[in-house]
């Protein structure tokens, strides 16, 4: 077995171990490379079927060929697509963009609240209805209890202290220093009840294991990640007022594995130009503790 193959069968242990322990189980999907990858996998452990609902949140603003992407693949796929968003904040323009607030309490509303009231079904949730090609009100509300999370350890600071199966309390709030071992492939799954728990399969997937992972199995991924012809292209995607394309000539998926391996980027952060990571002085951990993605 190679390093690919090594990740990819740790991955797909995982996402079993975790389809067999959790009852109300349901994997995000942010559209990025790293979670449509986690997709891929899904497919692959359960012999091309996707036994669990995935859902995105929604924050109206995102950039408009992921929205396109995500309708085209839950089409395509037969996905069991859900989204959720906080509407009132939305509604009310309780945002970053219209000036209501900073990126970080933006990202609370649009984010942290929206997954942690969605996962509790406290929150209206839209299902992709296949039969009429469109997005209904999803009747069920049952609580989403483990959550399957495409992070990857060397991504940003405060992904490196997750477990593969990560405990939160029941207000999704994280105790980074109340972590379970896992040793030797020895993963704790027995909570108490209540517990909210994230499970991340990719966390010892590097950026360049999942571009060469996307061009071993020629995974469809959004366009946003290569060179259109002005000399930029995203290596992390998210709201597209706090997201910034990076510096690149790259047009295929060999071309950015290139990169990657010749250090183009040894010394800039994947996520750098994600605007928020940079106003939050805990790189991000001070959101994660409160439940963000």
């Amino acid at each position: 077995m190679d390093n690919l193959d090594k990740l990819e069968a740790q991955s797909v242990y995982i996402l079993r171990e975790a389809y067999r322990e959790f009852k109300n189980l349901v994997m995000l999907w942010s559209i990025g490379k790293d979670s449509t990858v986690l997709l891929w996998l899904v497919r692959k452990a359960f012999f091309g079927h996707v036994p669990l609902p995935l859902l995105h949140i929604d924050t109206h603003f995102k950039i408009p060929v992921m929205i396109e992407y995500r309708d085209r693949l839950a089409r395509d796929w037969g996905l069991n697509m859900v989204y959720g968003e906080n509407t009132e904040a939305i509604g009310n323009r309780e945002t970053y963009p219209d000036g209501a607030c900073d990126r970080i309490a933006c990202c609370k509303k649009l984010k942290t609240e929206a997954l942690k009231y969605t996962l509790a079904g406290e929150w209206p949730r839209y299902r992709f209805d296949h039969s009429k090609g469109r997005y209904i009100p999803d009747e069920n509300k049952e609580q989403y209890t483990g959550v399957i999370v495409g992070v990857r350890a060397d991504e940003e600071g405060s992904r490196s202290k997750e477990r593969y199966f990560s405990p939160r309390d029941r207000e999704n709030d994280w105790d980074v220093g109340d972590q379970p071992p896992e040793l030797w492939n020895q993963f704790k799954t027995d909570f108490a009840p209540g517990t909210h728990v994230r499970i991340h399969p990719l966390l010892d997937w590097t950026e360049l294991n999942i571009w060469e992972y996307i061009e071993r199995e020629k995974i469809p991924v959004v366009s946003l990640y290569f060179n259109q012809g002005d000399g930029k292209r995203y290596r992390s995607l998210g709201c597209y007022p706090c997201t910034s394309p990076v510096d690149s000539e790259a047009r295929t998926v060999s071309e950015i594995i290139a990169e990657l391996r010749h250090g183009k980027f040894a010394d800039v952060a994947e996520r750098s130009g994600r605007e928020q990571d940079k106003e939050d002085d805990g790189g991000l951990e001070t959101l994660r503790r409160e439940g963000y993605m």
